[in-house]
């Protein structure tokens, strides 16, 4: 009797043992050697930087007689491939550089393990002294907005113009986390985001960024989940949001003085609209362009319309390039 009183149990707990190995087998995704990546991922235009102890992936392209270059950098998860709608009508008029941050796309994770706002600070810092750009305008987009209003606080020296795309910077209530960035953050489920990747879990996470899911490829899923298995990326990631301060130094963004052009996405669930009005509202003479339709990261889904608000704001920043640099066969003039 007592046997038989216990068999359903042992039924339902080898059933559930059964869906949990199932779901091991479907959900484990190993690490991703970056020279396994490369072709895909890293053809020319791509090149490689040693800095702070990693290869660097970036991309130089555009006009080579530029004297401010517009330096691209990307937000959490992602890569300098998010940039890939803006670049084409970027090149004909300016000099374009981006590359992968540490933790992130192929450059992978910091040996150190320090992912703090000062060490991307820094390691910006040391990259553009590398490239070699001195003076440069800086466009970010998420994290990478955060990066670029601390290198302009650090070195005001060094950066003439700020393009904030769904910046961070300023606390903010997000109405949807992306799925893959909830179970990264928790304690409870960071050690299982470790080696559990499934690609229906990623590709949920790029849709919840998109203001139209509809617009999300496979493509770009493929770009996405790929890139996030390079070797070391989800350690570094699990790093990154337990050093994270996502409005570390918001308190000195009032007093930035630079030509500033804030785009945000109307459709923005992680950091709401409401953060771009207040970037607005606190920075001099700063430009707001909202684009209802789009979500967090609008130059990658609506490239063509963020990229002409971008050109237009580039055309009226103030110049200092000769004459003669401004004007040569195929250069726009530039306003003096």
């Amino acid at each position: 009797m007592r046997n038989s009183r216990w068999r359903p149990w042992r039924v339902i707990a080898a059933a559930l043992l059964l869906l949990l190995a199932g779901l091991l087998i479907y959900a484990w995704q190993p690490d991703l050697p970056v020279d396994g990546l490369k072709a895909r991922w890293a053809p020319p235009p791509s090149q490689w930087m040693s800095v702070d102890g990693m290869q660097v992936h970036w991309r130089d392209e555009g006009r080579r007689d530029d004297p401010r270059p517009i330096v691209l950098i990307h937000g959490t998860s992602a890569s300098l491939h998010t940039w890939d709608g803006w670049v084409a009508a970027l090149i004909p008029r300016h000099r374009v550089i981006r590359m992968d941050l540490p933790g992130f796309g192929l450059t992978g994770p910091s040996p150190d393990g320090d992912y703090s706002l000062q060490a991307y600070v820094d390691h910006l810092s040391r990259f553009l002294d590398q490239v070699p750009a001195q003076r440069v305008v800086l466009v970010g987009n998420s994290l990478g907005g955060q990066i670029a209003l601390a290198m302009a606080f650090e070195h005001p020296d060094r950066v003439d113009g700020l393009i904030l795309i769904d910046s961070a910077g300023y606390p903010f209530q997000p109405k949807s986390i992306p799925l893959g960035f909830r179970l990264a953050r928790s304690d409870w489920t960071a050690p299982i985001a470790r080696y559990l990747l499934p690609r229906s879990l990623v590709a949920a996470s790029v849709r919840n960024t998109y203001g139209n899911p509809d617009r999300v490829s496979e493509d770009l899923i493929d770009r996405y989940f790929e890139l996030n298995l390079r070797a070391g990326n989800r350690d570094a990631l699990i790093q990154r949001f337990r050093q994270t301060n996502y409005h570390e130094g918001s308190e000195r963004i009032a007093e930035l003085k630079l030509p500033t052009l804030i785009i945000w996405g109307g459709k923005d669930r992680l950091i709401p609209p409401e953060n771009g009005e207040r970037f607005h509202r606190d920075i001099q003479g700063s430009e707001l362009r909202m684009f209802p339709d789009l979500g967090h990261v609008p130059q990658e889904e609506g490239p063509s319309v963020t990229v002409a608000a971008a050109l237009r704001f580039l055309e009226c920043l103030p110049c200092d390039v000769p004459q003669k640099a401004a004007t040569e066969p195929g250069a726009a003039p530039r306003p003096q």
